[in-house]
């Protein structure tokens, strides 16, 4: 019994310390995929506030966070997981950086040092091989993000998890009511002027998916940490 109330301690702990890390995130999940909180157009955060929002011609709803493999959510089971589904990218050669998705997150007392965007993304065949993570500090200008450049090594149908770039080598981002970050597809840096497809050619109906998309002071939890926060949501959940 006393072994279980340390372990319980320390799961609970371990749980409250990360929640805490949390500025921010969206699971996109709901009991349906018509009914996820604030639509496909901008859906509501699950933890904290900010806004999400489509870039230029992308449509947005709502498809299964479970299939290929699953993302990084928790929850395993299709509803309530689902992945914010976009498609209507831009025609081949033309609008590289400017189609994608956008959170705009005020980072106001978050002084650091670090402050990192995370997030799972599903590639379909004939989405774009190349995302790149920009973010603003004025809500306007977009920067290129440090190792935001983010390709899809495996192909399309694949489930690419806790994609992650930390922004705080930049003081502008903290304690800052315009901070925001996007995602938007770039062109192939190899053959500039064109987009790769992830696996056969190139369409702007292809589609990302995402889910997961986090805001934190904290890196991504180690798989240790990771196990610990999932048995805190278990013991959370028989307690209730």
């Amino acid at each position: 019994m006393l072994r279980s109330c340390v372990l319980a301690a320390g799961v609970l702990a371990a749980c409250g310390a990360a929640n805490a890390a949390i500025i921010t995130q969206w699971d996109f999940n709901g009991q349906s995929a018509t009914t996820v909180p604030g639509g496909g157009t901008s859906p509501t955060p699950s933890i904290g506030a900010g806004t999400a929002s489509l870039l230029a011609s992308v449509t947005g709803s709502f498809s299964s966070g479970i299939a290929n493999g699953g993302s990084s959510d928790p929850v395993t089971t299709s509803p309530p997981n689902f992945g914010w589904q976009t498609t209507t990218y831009p025609a081949q050669g033309a609008g590289s950086g400017t189609a994608g998705v956008r959170f705009d997150i005020s980072t106001v007392g978050v002084l650091g040092p670090d402050l990192y965007a995370y997030f799972d993304v599903r590639h379909s065949n004939t989405s774009s091989r190349f995302v790149q993570v920009q973010y603003t500090t004025d809500g306007t200008t977009f920067t290129n993000a440090p190792g935001g450049l983010f390709e899809a090594t495996a192909g399309g149908d694949t489930w690419y998890k806790l994609r992650q770039v930390n922004l705080g080598a930049d003081p502008l981002v903290f304690n800052n009511a315009n901070f925001g970050f996007r995602v938007v597809t770039v062109f192939d840096p190899g053959t500039p002027g064109s987009y790769s497809a992830a696996s056969t050619t190139y369409a702007g109906t292809g589609t990302l998916r995402f889910d997961m998309v986090t805001l934190d002071t904290q890196p991504i939890p180690e798989p240790a940490s990771a196990a610990l926060l999932a048995a805190g949501a278990m013991l959370s959940r028989r307690r209730r």
